[in-house]
This record gives structure tokens, sequence and C-alpha cells, in this order.
């Protein structure tokens, strides 16, 4: 069947569907991605309006220079209450009229004045980062890292062991008292003992597997010798197998 013959109508949708395309001889299998016409420009448009290559052969002219607005000084509101008061205005309605129809402001101090100037950049100031100093391989030749690393080490060895000979010099001088001796004494705590029903506290027991006392001797002395050889804590478990 030739490459034309197709079954149903053909949409131009399909064009759109790689896996509808069918492969040619020698060529890529296409992905079905449409590029735009020809009359297309590719890329970012340049917005900025200027005069173009006209501009920059001629002289341009001087940016001009922003000077830095001054801040508004603040109202000094000691030297008003101080006018109020000389005035005689007491109250604080009488003072809010003083101050709303006086306008007095602060100064400029001296800080505020190094604080405006700008600071100017000497012309032989260079930008940048400074540049490494070269590697002094006369040092790298005559070992002296090497033996200031050791020395440094030595040092710090000695201090080590002159702070051991101090501690153990204080800890000689020290000696025990009965304060201290009890501040390190711990009684021990009995566990609590198991807990059991109130009507079985003093009751007897009342089953005997052993059928003489004699028996029951001989059993736990019997006990007492193979508990050795068996494991658990009271020598209850199975035999375990010898020790090297």
């Amino acid at each position: 069947m030739s490459e034309e013959c197709r079954l149903g109508i053909y949409r131009d949708s399909m064009n759109d569907n790689p896996l509808l395309m069918k492969s040619e001889l020698g060529r890529p299998l296409k992905r079905c991605f449409s590029l735009p016409s020809d009359k297309f420009i590719y890329g970012r448009p340049n917005l900025t309006l200027d005069g173009g290559a006209a501009e920059a052969m001629i002289t341009r002219e001087p940016i001009p220079i922003h000077r830095r607005k001054e801040k508004p000084l603040q109202r000094d509101f000691i030297a008003l209450n101080k006018g109020a008061i000389s005035s005689g205005l007491v109250s604080a309605k009488e003072q809010a009229q003083y101050r709303a129809t006086n306008d007095v402001r602060r100064r400029v101090t001296e800080e505020d004045k190094m604080k405006i100037l700008t600071r100017r950049i000497p012309p032989d100031m260079t930008f940048g980062i400074s540049t490494r100093p070269s590697t002094p391989v006369f040092d790298l030749l005559e070992h002296k890292y090497q033996d200031k690393w050791l020395s440094t080490r030595r040092e710090a060895e000695l201090a080590r062991r002159a702070k051991t000979v101090q501690q153990k010099k204080l800890d000689g001088k020290i000696y025990e008292t009965r304060a201290s001796l009890l501040r390190k004494y711990q009684p021990e705590v009995e566990d609590p003992p198991l807990w059991q029903m109130p009507k079985f506290n003093k009751t007897a027991a009342h089953l005997e597997t052993f059928r003489t006392p004699e028996k029951r001797l001989e059993a736990f002395k019997h006990h007492q010798t193979d508990a050795t050889s068996r494991t658990g804590v009271f020598g209850h478990g199975i035999y375990e197998a010898a020790k090297c």
C-alpha cells in the first residue's frame, strides 16, 4: 500500500500527532512542531528609545548632577514647651494652641552636617580586591612551617602537662570530712514487695509437693549442685555447653 493511500478522511489535526506521522527514509522522525512564518523576527524587542548610531557618533551630553534633597528639620518640642511656660500657658489645650501657632525647628548639629557632606573618593584610589601575595618559596624550602607547627604542638603539650600537675597538687590537698562523706553516701533503697491481695497476707501455704521434709532437703541440695551447669539466674534453665 502506498503512502498516499489512507483509510478515512485526512484531517489537518493529524499533522500535530507524532504517532500518526510516518517515518521517511534517511530522515529523522518528525515531532510535529509548527514554526512561525518567514516574516517572524526572533528575540526580545528593544524598547529603549535612543538615537541609535547617530547619537553614538556625536558627543554625549554630561550627566546631570542629582543633588541630594535636604530633609526638613524636625520640630523642637523642648523649645516650644519652654516658650509656652514662659508665656504663662499651663493647660494642655493652651499649649496645643501655642504649638499650632508657633513653629520652632531643631538646629543642625555638627554630626548631621558631616552626614550631609558627600564622601569624596581620591582620584588615585584603586577598586577591587588586593592582589594575593606570592608564596614564600624560601620558607617552604627551609621547612619553616613544619618547625612552627612542631613548636606550637610542643607548647600546647607543655601547657597540658603543667595543668595536669597543678590539678594533681590541688587534688592531693583535698581531704574528706564527715559532711562530704555524708553527701556522697547513698543509702540502698530496698525494692517494694510484690503486690498481694490483703486476704492472703497471713495465709500459709496449703500445697506441699514433697512427701517428707527429708526429701525436700535432698531436692534442694541436688539443685544447688546441679545449678552450676544450667542457664538462668537461679539455675533453672537448660544445660549449657562447656566453657573454655
